[in-house]
């Protein structure tokens, strides 16, 4: 009689699939920047004006409102990065959170990129036509930063607490 020695692969699907699925955390924020940015311009001043509702600040070359513009895709990002860390939570008790984190943060920032560029390329393709001037446009760069500094910050933040919970090793075991 043989005595038939497990297949190697056969005991590999349980950390494969935890391989396989690490991409998503650097790929989903990334192209959730699409919708990001469409709703940066159908909710900021000088796209569709959603939020305000003001026709004074309707016109994207008029300057009043470029800070509305700004405010608006940062609130998106800081709220895409709060979202992003709720997610990376529930995985946090589950080996490569460091990993997942550091792939949310550049997910993140690369996400911010793309719902930039998306909203200027919505202007152009949907909005009035701007004549020599700025146009529908982001002042304030470091509001791209938000996205990826609410997930750090955030996961961070999560992760603390949930440390700041547990009981050390040693008095759990005691009688």
């Amino acid at each position: 009689m043989t005595k038939q020695t497990p297949d190697l692969l056969e005991s590999a699907p349980a950390t494969d699939s935890r391989d396989r699925k690490w991409w998503l955390w650097l790929a989903v924020p990334a192209a959730s920047g699409i919708a990001l940015g469409l709703a940066w311009w159908v909710l900021a001043p000088g796209g569709l004006n959603l939020v305000s509702g003001n026709h004074a600040l309707a016109d994207p070359t008029d300057s009043d409102g470029r800070l509305p513009r700004d405010l608006v895709l940062a609130g998106l990002c800081l709220l895409a990065g709060c979202f992003t860390a709720i997610l990376l939570d529930a995985r946090i008790r589950k080996p490569g959170q460091g990993a997942r984190v550091i792939l949310a943060v550049v997910g993140g920032l690369v996400g911010a990129l793309v719902a930039w560029q998306v909203g200027l390329l919505s202007a152009q393709w949907w909005g009035p036509a701007a004549n020599g001037s700025d146009g529908f446009s982001l002042r304030a760069t470091a509001a791209l930063l938000l996205w990826p500094g609410a997930t750090a910050l955030v996961s961070f933040l999560l992760t603390l607490f949930g440390l700041m919970g547990r009981q050390p090793e040693e008095q759990r075991d005691a009688p």
